[in-house]
């Protein structure tokens, strides 16, 4: 996993810590505190956001910042402490794109091992097409499937959520989803 760095010293009394196997039963490398104990884990990022749509069309957002800067997404970013996973991701619809929403189930959850993070995707009805973008946004649009620049989606986690809300559409009946994502420069 890459862009996690190594735990140095102790969260709760600040002694250098030693990478070892705990003597709790577990079976992988933790950072361990040599002088109180406590174990340190470093667990996955989660990603929460959202597929608003009305009708045939999705509200995506162009990216003003890094990485990928310039590229298509769905409003997404990280969860807050205190929030809820739909909580969380009305939050990021509403710092991206200004939108207005109805949220709606949960949709989709993709895995990226390599980079430490999880992806959540809930379905959200627009109330409206009145956008106003935060900061973090260039532009918020709506696209048709077949309107959506797909050679310039941020990620591929973007990219899979739509493909399956398509083909969902499509159907007329929406699932869930569940998928990893392997090693790639662009997931």
């Amino acid at each position: 996993m890459k862009n996690v760095d190594p735990i140095q010293y102790c969260h709760r009394c600040g002694t250098a810590v030693v990478y070892r196997v705990p003597d709790d039963g577990d079976t992988r490398e933790r950072a361990v505190c040599p002088h109180c104990g406590k174990i340190h884990y470093v667990n996955p990022l989660m990603v929460v956001g959202t597929v608003p749509y009305v009708g045939d069309r999705v509200l995506l957002c162009k990216r003003a910042i890094e990485p990928r800067l310039g590229k298509w997404t769905l409003p997404a970013g990280f969860m807050e402490l205190g929030e809820t996973m739909a909580e969380g991701a009305a939050r990021e619809t509403d710092e991206e794109a200004g939108a207005h929403i109805e949220m709606g189930p949960f949709f989709s959850a993709i895995s990226i091992p390599r980079v430490g993070q999880v992806h959540f995707f809930y379905l959200a009805r627009l109330l409206d097409e009145r956008f106003e973008p935060g900061s973090e946004t260039l532009e918020a649009r709506m696209f048709a499937e077949s309107e959506i620049p797909w050679d310039e989606m941020a990620f591929l986690t973007v990219r899979q959520t739509l493909e399956h809300f398509f083909a969902d559409l499509r159907q007329g009946r929406f699932g869930v989803h569940e998928s990893s994502i392997p090693w790639s420069p662009k997931a």
